[in-house]
């Protein structure tokens, strides 16, 4: 399945400037006031009128969830009360108060956002998905920074269903609007990732860089080895066969970052290490005294080649808050990123302990390593977050993927969507050119079905049959769609064994090729051709050909 080809529907979100001036974001720590109304439009769909818009209520309800969740997952959460109180499930036992939190807040969010016109093309979208036998390419252009902390990826129609971000049928992602141009992204057959570690704003510990070193080398077995296999529904998926390569950087300078970044080699980076917000995509601590700011470091992505780029931060996903505890719009890292053509970032939306972090890193690059789209290997391995760190922890929301709107996720080609190349060990990779072979008809025959009067065999290879991608297409009715093909086979030094053209028939009736005794068939058979022989395709009554090599 191409991911080009893959059915996206594209959703966003933006204040109503009537109720803009009632926001007092200072109020709710950061959110919007209850009672402001927000435009929810669809941007992308895949059919024509599929083009919806509704106007929503940021309640006083929803208000009250978000400050709940801030409360109760925050590093130090407070004493509070109980505002959504636990209730007994189907088999009697009470629910905990996190895991009903985690529900009413996801199934709100959800009913924000899938209402009316936006929830009637979602439904048509992932129809139209299903009918093609593919999934549905989910994403949410966020364009009032107060929303950007909301945890969107728990948002899930009811209980019992799976989250938008879990939904195997679904790829989920954010992305942003007023982005420059993506860059020709060209799929990479090797994960090349440049690991970079940055200062842990602790200099005066004299351990640091040991500490580092260690961590270096945990990360680097992570990328290099991912886990052999994995379980997507009931189906393993094959051992990785993309190679990859990691280079470390433990704090770099700038030159240094610059000059391994300008080899252009690299289509991942992974930074590990401290970080500043700031309106410019916040401040990336390379090392001591030694900053680099989210606007340089997109230009340099961008400008060598990298198409994704992972942040094991705090802040990658978190915008920067100004005066009066107002959001800066498109100031997140990862914003700032995508804003100038970076194809992808994952950064986390709040703090991630290392634990949960390497095991995210782990099935997230075995999702890459088996050629999953970016999007997908992100919800492989926010599921396994999941299972080791259950529901109602909020380690499987931390992760945000924020993709270009005109990037089709892939990072390593799809198995799919591979095209058969031409192998090391050819002759052709051995520089070493076939002989010049034709065929060519021997007695008169119809230009109206033969319109070329001489065939060659172009790279050491014909196919013959009926159907039209062929090199020699023959529309006779004993001829099969895929009848045979006429090849070059170097074998030279195999059993005093000389190189060679050779026939093999794949068909339903046969090849005839004339013999000193008469026509001989060779059906399903390979046989050596040599310069002279003449060659019927199917049955004693088509066209015949003579093979001549120059």
């Amino acid at each position: 399945m191409s991911q080009s080809e893959m059915p996206c529907l594209s959703i966003a979100i933006a204040p109503l400037k009537a109720s803009a001036a009632n926001e007092n974001p200072a109020e709710t720590g950061g959110t919007n006031h209850p009672g402001s109304h927000f435009a929810i439009w669809v941007v992308k769909a895949p059919y024509p009128g599929g083009y919806g818009h509704s106007d929503c209520l940021w309640s006083d309800s929803l208000n009250k969830m978000w400050q709940a969740w801030q409360q109760m997952f925050s590093p130090n959460p407070p004493t509070f009360g109980s505002e959504i109180a636990a209730f007994p499930n189907q088999i009697g036992q009470t629910i905990s108060y996190s895991s009903r939190l985690m529900l009413e807040l996801g199934s709100n969010l959800w009913e924000f956002i899938f209402k009316d016109a936006i929830e009637s093309a979602f439904a048509q979208s992932l129809g139209i998905a299903i009918g093609k036998q593919q999934p549905l390419r989910v994403q949410l252009d966020i364009r009032d920074p107060n929303l950007i902390a909301l945890p969107w990826e728990i948002g899930q129609p009811k209980a019992g269903k799976p989250a938008i971000s879990l939904n195997p049928q679904l790829r989920f992602s954010r992305t942003t609007s007023d982005v420059d141009p993506l860059s020709k992204v060209t799929s990479s057959h090797h994960l090349n990732t440049l690991l970079v570690l940055g200062s842990d704003a602790e200099p005066e510990k004299p351990n640091i860089p040991l500490q580092l070193a260690k961590e270096a080398d945990a990360l680097r077995n992570l990328l290099q080895q991912p886990i052999a296999s994995l379980k997507e529904g009931d189906r393993h998926l094959p051992m990785p066969t993309v190679p990859a390569y990691v280079h470390t950087l433990i704090q770099p300078t700038k030159a240094e970052l610059i000059q391994q970044l300008e080899t252009g080699k690299y289509n991942i980076i992974f930074y590990a290490g401290h970080g500043i917000k700031a309106p410019d995509g916040g401040q990336l601590l390379l090392r001591p005294n030694t900053t680099l700011s989210g606007t340089e470091l997109a230009q340099l992505l961008v400008a060598n080649g990298v198409v994704l780029a992972v942040f094991n931060t705090c802040w990658g996903a978190q915008p920067f808050i100004g005066e009066n505890q107002q959001a800066i719009p498109r100031s997140s890292l990862a914003e700032v990123l995508i804003h100038h053509g970076l194809p992808a970032v994952l950064a986390m939306r709040d703090e991630i302990t290392d634990e949960e972090a390497l095991s995210f890193i782990q099935a997230f690059a075995a999702g890459l390593a088996n050629r999953m789209a970016i999007d997908r290997a992100v919800a492989i391995a926010r599921q396994k977050l999941l299972t080791l760190y259950k529901f109602n922890q909020p380690a499987w929301s931390l992760p945000v993927l924020y993709m270009h709107p005109d990037f089709n996720g892939e990072l390593i080609q799809s198995w799919d969507s591979l095209i058969t190349q031409l192998p090391d060990n050819s002759t052709t990779a051995l520089s070493f050119s076939a002989p010049v072979a034709l065929l060519q008809p021997v007695e008169d025959y119809s230009e109206q079905f033969f319109p070329e009067k001489v065939w060659h065999i172009q790279g050491g290879r014909l196919t013959v049959g009926r159907r039209s991608e062929n090199d020699l297409v023959i529309q006779e009715r004993w001829v099969s769609q895929q009848h045979a093909e006429i090849f070059y086979r170097d074998i030279s030094g195999q059993d005093n064994q000389e190189p060679g053209y050779f026939l093999r028939d794949f068909s339903r009736y046969g090849t005839l090729i004339l013999a000193p005794q008469g026509w001989q068939k060779i059906h399903h058979q390979e046989v050596p051709l040599k310069s002279g022989d003449r060659i019927k395709f199917g049955s004693s009554q088509g066209l015949t050909l003579e093979f001549v090599i120059n």
